[in-house]
């Protein structure tokens, strides 16, 4: 004959040993994990930069272009603002300008402000045939976006003026 079973009452089971258990485990492992060593997380890409310096020379005093990039104080506009140094550059600029009908151009013009690119490749055109040997100087805002720059690099580079300096100032301190 089969045997009669007793019926259970009740069934408990005591979490906490399971729970003790289960973290000593978890320490267990964490504290014999073995990390990835910095050259293993490095990407296996290498890089070479170029090496450089600040040039620390000062801007040409004669035969140089500085290009403007900044904010119109009054009408909140940004444009490029261009000017020779030399007073017999300025000149001819001026008259290459008011021979191009550059609008704003007049007699006493010594800065052009120009607002858009095409404008601004004939006043480097312009200023590369008034004086062949001058360089180019950009000096913008901080504040500015980088696309005015780039603009302007660009404008430069169409009309092969390729050589320039960024004016920045020096930091204190160093």
């Amino acid at each position: 004959m089969s045997k009669i079973k007793k019926k259970r009452l009740g069934f408990v089971l005591d979490m906490t040993p399971l729970v003790d258990i289960t973290f000593l485990l978890l320490t267990f492992f964490m504290f014999t994990a073995k990390f990835k060593s910095e050259s293993e997380n490095q990407q296996k890409v290498e890089i070479k930069r170029p090496k450089t310096q600040a040039d620390t020379a000062k801007l040409a005093d004669k035969d140089l272009v500085m290009v403007k990039v900044g904010v119109d104080s009054v009408l909140k506009d940004t444009a490029w603002y261009v000017s020779m140094i030399n007073e017999q550059d300025i000149t001819s600029l001026r008259q290459a300008m008011l021979e191009a009908k550059f609008p704003g151009a007049d007699d006493k013009t010594v800065s052009f402000k120009v607002t858009d690119t095409v404008w601004l490749g004939k006043i480097v055109q312009s200023c590369r045939v008034v004086n062949p040997k001058a360089s180019f100087a950009i000096d913008a805002d901080k504040r500015l976006r980088y696309e005015w720059i780039e603009r302007a690099v660009n404008e430069m580079r169409k009309n092969r003026a390729t050589t320039f300096n960024f004016v920045t100032e020096k930091r204190q301190g160093l």
